[in-house]
């Protein structure tokens, strides 16, 4: 994220962003604000296009396009673009907690700022939407349906609960990246391919949930790799090579899903729990971005794009998790006009021409909801006497954690007196309080 900027600078957010464009220091990597800038919004469109809600016999479904036309399946290696999402994030969380741990009071602070940015947008969505699922649940409305469309609404928060458990290891990370090198990723990623042959060879899918640290902390250990030097063209030719022959082998000869996300009627996923082939699309990609990097680093010496990225990375965990009731708002409003657009059949010519349309007015939904609730996404206010310290803020961001996840796979809705999976919301509201303010 980029760093905050102070009070006394110019009002209105693009104000403030061409301030820090002019006040950005010479040393700054700027690419990697935009390949985050950049990542969001593949996200978003790749979310846009993968529901289709489509009215059939009066009843809306959120059709799956990857199961109805599987040759998209391949547009989701350019699409999921989570391994970049942990590759800058590692870039830089290594400078910024290199950076703390030379003052002890930072080096206190450092959990609970970083988690800051990342749990304290998470509030207003998650409150809103048992708000809606209690007043729906009041209504007569089917537990199912709440529950299925808090869950379409929340499932991106799935990423957000991984990230933040990787973020929190990087005390430990760093220290193997320091002591053991590159090895620490070779390392990892031998273990991710351990996991995936006895949990698929063997049949052993408990095991498989392990790769959620194997591959991504892999993957952020590679960000500490970039942050050490300029890395050549032939690095990273030789990083989209490994990556695209591993991609052979595994979808060729082991028959693993050509699609990076979960699709209906696959025998197993490749992101839930991750496999080794979302290492192998991490490779190409973080080839590419070391390819683009010296040409896009130097575009961005221009005040009004280097503005826009800035702009960009002040609201992008907004961005992010408001997405999804965006599109599912714009819904909600054809059904109560009459199903308008919403009977054209998902893969058809229609469908595909009216895409446009449909992403025009989603885009139009998530405007004002990134402009109300962006003031969420900023750091600790307060001094440090009100910031806890790493033993009152790690276990508070595992508790959001807990809640999250909850949230990522089954919604807000329940089955229960108030309609409301109080648990999870429980859970994240005091995870985030824990992690944030200080308690003693």
């Amino acid at each position: 994220m980029t760093a905050p900027i102070p009070q006394d600078t110019p009002k209105g957010m693009m104000a403030r962003a061409l301030w820090a464009a002019d006040n950005t220091p010479a040393k700054r990597n700027r690419a990697v604000d935009f390949y985050r800038a950049l990542a969001i919004s593949f996200v978003i469109l790749g979310h846009w296009f993968l529901v289709a809600p489509v009215l059939r016999s009066g009843e809306i479904t959120l059709t799956i396009i990857l199961a109805e036309q599987p040759w998209t399946q391949y547009l989701t290696w350019l699409f999921q673009v989570m391994p970049v999402f942990f590759f800058v994030g590692g870039f830089s969380n290594a400078l910024s907690w290199n950076s703390a741990r030379k003052d002890a009071e930072k080096r206190r602070t450092w959990a609970s700022g970083r988690l800051a940015r990342l749990l304290k947008p998470t509030v207003p969505v998650v409150i809103i939407w048992a708000i809606a699922a209690f007043i729906a649940a009041r209504l007569g409305v089917a537990t199912d349906l709440i529950i299925a469309t808090s869950q379409a609404a929340l499932v991106p928060i799935w990423f957000l609960a991984v990230y933040i458990v990787i973020t929190m290891a990087v005390p430990l990370s760093y220290a193997a990246w320091e002591h053991l090198g590159v090895w620490s990723v070779v390392l990892l990623a031998l273990g991710a391919i351990a996991v995936d042959a006895i949990g698929l060879g063997l049949d052993q899918g408990w095991l498989r949930w392990s790769n959620y640290a194997f591959v991504w902390l892999a993957v952020h250990q590679l960000g500490y790799w970039w942050q050490g030097s300029e890395r050549s063209g032939r690095t990273a030719l030789g990083l989209i090579a490994l990556g695209v022959t591993w991609l052979y082998v595994l979808i060729g000869h082991f028959d693993y899903p050509v699609a990076m996300v979960s699709v209906p009627g696959e025998a197993f996923s490749n992101t839930r729990p991750p496999t080794t082939a979302m290492l192998a699309v991490g490779a190409v990609q973080i080839g590419v971005i070391l390819l683009m990097t010296g040409p896009i680093s130097k575009w961005l010496q221009n005040k009004r794009p280097w503005a826009i990225v800035i702009l960009m990375n002040q609201m992008i965990m907004t961005i992010y998790l408001w997405h999804m009731t965006a599109m599912i708002l714009i819904v909600g409003l054809a059904m109560a006009l009459g199903g308008v657009g919403l009977e054209v059949e998902p893969s058809t010519g229609p469908w595909w021409s009216l895409r446009p349309v449909w992403l025009v007015f989603y885009f139009a939904a998530l405007v004002p909801l990134v402009l109300i609730f962006v003031q969420f996404e900023s750091g600790t206010k307060g001094g440090p006497d009100k910031t806890p310290g790493p033993w009152q803020a790690v276990p508070g961001a595992f508790v959001s954690c807990g809640g999250l996840v909850m949230m990522a796979l089954t919604g807000v809705g329940a089955d229960t007196a108030l309609g409301v999976n109080w648990m999870a919301v429980a859970l994240v509201l005091g995870g985030v309080f824990l992690a944030t303010r200080r308690v003693v």
